[in-house]
């Protein structure tokens, strides 16, 4: 017998029952959840991302990185594209607002701004003019 070789078979048994539970609970409140809701957390989730890229929290600078907040913001310019017409105005309206803000605030950071229509999810929003 290998040292590989578990001494209790059934307690290594528990341990991927306890796993595979835990992965139908899972799957059981995902599928529970409207695709809105989905779709509207991963936008925040995006936003807030691109916002702390940005250098828009408490803590500044450090974590500024304008490169992954371009990333971050075309993200969520695509999401939002793609989802306007499944998500209601009421869900859209104030993640368009905010998508905006952060466009600007990307413009803003910028030692050398991007021509209008040329910045990070333009190509889904239209110009952002400051």
């Amino acid at each position: 017998m290998s040292d590989a070789t578990p001494s209790n078979p059934s307690a290594s048994d528990s341990a991927s029952g306890a796993e595979t539970t835990d992965f139908e609970t899972m799957t059981r409140d995902i599928a529970e959840v409207p695709a809105v809701e989905v779709i509207v957390t991963v936008a925040v989730n995006l936003m807030s991302a691109a916002a702390v890229k940005l250098g828009l929290t408490e803590e500044g600078d450090q974590y500024k990185d304008l490169d992954e907040a371009r990333k971050l913001i075309h993200a969520l310019a695509g999401l939002l594209d793609a989802g306007a017409t499944e998500i209601s105005s009421f869900h859209a309206a104030p993640l368009r607002d905010g998508l905006k803000s952060l466009q600007l605030a990307f413009r803003e950071a910028s030692i050398v701004p991007d021509e209008p229509g040329q910045g990070p999810g333009e190509k889904y929003t239209g110009p952002v003019y400051s």
